[in-house]
C-alpha cells in the first residue's frame, strides 16, 4: 500500500499556519538520521522551519494587470549527457539534442508576443534562450539569481564520484535535499530564497507576457514559491530539458499579493508518458489523470452547469487523441467517474489499449479492466453552488474559485476517499509495474493532485486543468512525483495553446 503514516508539518499559506492533513504518501525525513550536524535541536528546528515555510509565506509585490510567466528549462547539456553534477558551474554547453529541444520549444512558443525574456547567465541556459527568442528585437535580460542551484564541492563530479567522496552527505542530498548541508551551506534553502528574489524582479517589470529560461532546480523553486510550497517539495515538481511551465498572476485586492495559478507544468518536447526516470529514479507505478473530453457546458456560462452531458464533437476528438497518446503504454486498469463524458473517454482508451496488442504478428487481445468509482463523480457537488456562474464559464481559468466554501469542502473530502481508493488500486502487490488511468472532471483531478502533494483545500485555486488534458504522477517510491500537469500537446490542432491568456483580454 502506497499510503503511509505521515509526519504532519506546518507551512504558512497566505500568512496563516495550516496543518497538512495525512492524505499524502510520504514523510519528510530527519536529516539527523543521515548526517551529523553539530547544532542544538532547537537551532535545527528553527532552520528547518525557515527552509520550509518562510519563503513560501512572504507576500509578493502587487501588480496592476494580469501577467503570464512562461518558464523553460534549458536543453540537454554535455554534462546532462555525462551524468555529471552541474550546479551553478558554467562548463557545459548544449548538445545537438539540446539544440533540437530548444528549437522545438521555440516552435511551441512561436505565436506568442513576449514582452521580455529573463535568462540565467550560464551558457547552457542563455543559448536556449537565444534559440527560443530568435529574431525578437528586445534584448535578453540575464539575472544571476536565475543560475542553477549552488552545489559547492559537488559541482563537476560524476554521480558515482560524489557517492564515493562524500558518502553520507551525498546520501542526504538524495533522500533529504531540503535539509542537505555542504561546505556550511544549505543549497536548497538558499535556492528558495533566490527564487523569491527573482519573482520580486519579474513581477516588478512592466510587462504582461514574460519568458524565463533557466534550469531544473531553480525552475522547481520558482514554481513552488509562486504557489506557496516550501523546500520539502524539491524534486516533486518535475522539470525536464526544455519543459515548459506556465504561471498566471492576476491582480489581488488593492496593495495585496496577486492571485497565482499554475496553468501547466512541464509540457515537454517529447511525450510525457515516455518510460524512464522521475527525478533520476526509475518509476514502476504511475497514475495518469485524464480529463474527459469537452462537453457543451465547458465553455458556455449560460449552459446548464454540470448536468450529465455527453461529449461534443471536439470532446470525441480529444478522447480519441488521448487514447492514441497512451497507445504504447500497457495500462493495467481504467477507473472513471460514472458520468457519460468520463465513461465514453474511458471506453475510447480501453478500445485502443485492447486493440494495440493485435497490431503485431501475435494477435492476442488484452483485456483492460474498467471500473466506475462513485467518489470520482463531483458534478452534483459543483452544481450546488457557484458564486459567479453567469460570469465565469466552467473550466475557464480560476473558475473553481467561484465555488462556495461548503461545496469545496465537500468536494475535497470526497476526493480524499477517491485518492485512498486509487492508491490502494495502484499498490496491489500482484503487479510490480502498474499504470492506472483515472478519468474524471478537472475539479476532481485538481483535488487528487492536492492530496498527492499533501496540501489542503485552500490550494485548489492554485491549479488549472483543461478538458482533454492529462496529468502524470509517478511513484519511484512511496512519494508521488508530478511529471506533468495539464498536458495538451497530444491534441494537435485542437490543443490548448501554451500562451493562451488567463482571461478574455485582447490586450494580454
Amino acid at each position: 500500500m502506497l499510503s503511509t503514516a505521515v509526519t504532519s508539518s506546518l507551512v504558512l499559506y497566505n500568512h496563516n499556519p495550516i496543518l497538512r492533513p495525512n492524505f499524502c504518501s510520504f514523510r519528510v525525513r530527519s536529516s539527523s538520521s543521515v548526517q551529523e550536524i553539530n547544532e542544538s535541536v532547537r537551532s535545527t528546528a528553527e532552520e528547518r522551519t525557515l527552509g520550509t515555510g518562510l519563503y513560501a509565506s512572504l507576500p509578493f509585490p502587487p501588480i496592476k494587470a494580469a501577467k503570464r510567466v512562461v518558464l523553460v528549462r534549458h536543453g540537454q547539456s554535455t554534462w546532462n549527457e555525462e551524468g555529471r553534477i552541474q550546479g551553478s558551474s558554467d562548463f557545459s554547453i548544449l548538445t545537438k539534442k539540446g539544440e533540437a529541444q530548444a528549437e522545438t520549444s521555440r516552435f511551441m512558443l512561436l505565436d506568442d508576443s513576449f514582452d521580455v525574456c529573463f535568462s540565467s547567465p550560464l551558457i547552457r541556459s542563455k543559448r536556449t534562450a537565444e534559440i527560443i527568442w530568435s529574431t525578437r528585437k528586445e534584448d535578453i535580460i540575464t539575472d544571476s539569481d536565475l543560475r542553477e542551484i549552488d552545489l559547492y564541492s559537488f559541482q563537476g563530479l560524476l554521480k558515482h564520484e560524489g557517492k564515493e567522496k562524500f558518502g553520507a552527505a551525498f546520501r542526504q542530498w538524495q533522500v533529504d535535499a531540503a535539509n542537505f548541508i555542504i561546505d556550511d551551506h544549505y543549497p536548497v534553502r538558499e535556492l528558495w530564497a533566490r527564487a523569491r528574489s527573482c519573482w520580486n524582479k519579474i513581477l516588478a517589470h512592466e510587462s504582461r507576457s514574460v519568458l524565463v529560461v533557466a534550469h531544473n532546480a531553480v525552475n522547481q523553486a520558482l514554481v513552488a514559491t509562486a504557489i506557496g510550497l516550501g523546500t520539502e517539495y524539491f524534486r516533486i515538481l518535475l522539470q525536464s530539458n526544455c519543459g515548459v511551465s506556465v504561471l498566471d498572476f492576476t491582480p489581488g485586492a488593492e496593495g495585496q499579493s496577486p492571485d497565482i495559478c499554475l496553468n501547466r507544468l512541464n509540457q515537454t518536447p517529447n511525450s510525457p508518458i515516455a518510460s524512464g526516470t522521475s527525478g533520476g529514479r526509475k518509476t514502476s507505478k504511475r497514475i495518469i489523470l485524464v480529463c474527459h473530453g469537452s462537453t457543451p457546458g465547458d465553455t458556455e456560462a449560460s449552459s446548464p452547469d454540470f448536468v450529465d452531458q455527453p461529449m461534443n464533437m471536439l470532446g470525441l476528438i480529444q478522447s480519441q487523441k488521448t487514447a492514441e497518446l497512451l497507445l504504447d503504454l500497457k495500462v493495467s486498469s481504467i477507473v472513471s467517474s460514472p458520468k457519460d463524458a468520463c465513461v465514453k473517454t474511458a471506453m475510447a482508451i480501453s478500445r485502443v489499449q485492447e486493440a494495440a496488442d493485435c497490431l503485431g504478428a501475435d494477435c492476442v487481445p488484452r483485456y483492460v479492466e474498467m471500473k466506475q468509482m462513485q467518489d470520482l463523480d463531483v458534478e452534483h457537488i459543483l452544481r450546488q453552488s457557484r458564486k459567479e456562474a453567469a460570469e465565469v464559464p466552467p473550466l475557464h481559468p480560476k473558475w473553481i474559485t467561484g465555488l462556495e466554501d461548503d461545496a469545496i469542502s465537500i468536494l475535497w473530502n470526497q476526493s480524499g476517499k477517491a485518492w485512498q481508493s486509487i492508491s490502494d488500486e495502484l499498490s496491489e502487490e500482484s503487479e510490480p509495474e502498474k499504470i492506472v488511468v483515472v478519468v474524471g472532471h478537472p475539479a476532481i483531478h485538481i483535488a487528487l493532485m492536492g492530496h498527492c502533494l499533501n496540501l489542503t483545500k485552500e490550494w485548489m485555486g492554485s491549479f488549472h486543468l483543461d478538458a482533454g488534458s492529462i496529468s502524470v504522477i509517478d511513484f519511484p517510491d512511496a512519494r508521488g512525483i508530478i511529471r506533468c500537469i495539464n498536458y495538451t500537446a497530444h491534441l494537435g490542432r485542437w490543443s490548448i495553446p501554451i500562451t493562451r491568456p488567463t482571461m478574455d483580454d485582447e490586450e494580454f
